[in-house]
């Protein structure tokens, strides 16, 4: 059930990069917290560069215009280990499969409940009586 907002600066990513970039958060998900496959959402914004601010070495971080923000919400419960097994794998898998530079990809996590979510019609699908629900799966 994660929801994946990524967010970069317009003009410095093209089209056929972004298939690419949700293909490594996807599969970074499935590795590292168990999402089944199909749980897929996601949505990319392109941003004026008067609209995205970022400092380019808060932490000691090299960043450039590249700079590519990924906010994960998703269900409460994932380990350190979990976490920080991601975050690694997703600066890599970036790195290589799409030439992001591995300092230009920060991300977060925001965890949420399952009375957080509905997936459509109204209802909290995960509260639900297993029975209720249209499909099953929790991620």
């Amino acid at each position: 059930m994660p929801f994946i907002r990524v967010s970069y600066q317009e003009g410095q990513y093209k089209p056929e990069e972004l298939p690419l970039i949700s293909e490594v958060i996807m599969e970074g998900l499935v590795e590292h917290f168990n999402v089944p496959e199909d749980d897929f959402f996601q949505v990319y914004h392109a941003h004026k560069p008067y609209e995205f601010y970022y400092n380019r070495n808060y932490l000691n971080v090299e960043r450039s215009d590249r700079l590519l923000y990924i906010q994960v919400t998703l269900k409460s419960g994932r380990s350190t280990a979990q976490k920080t097994g991601f975050y690694k794998s997703l600066a890599e898998n970036l790195a290589s499969k799409v030439n992001i530079r591995q300092d230009d990809v920060f991300a977060i996590l925001v965890e949420t409940e399952f009375e957080d979510w509905t997936f459509g019609n109204g209802i909290a699908q995960m509260i639900q009586a297993p029975e209720n629900r249209k499909e099953g799966g929790l991620a």
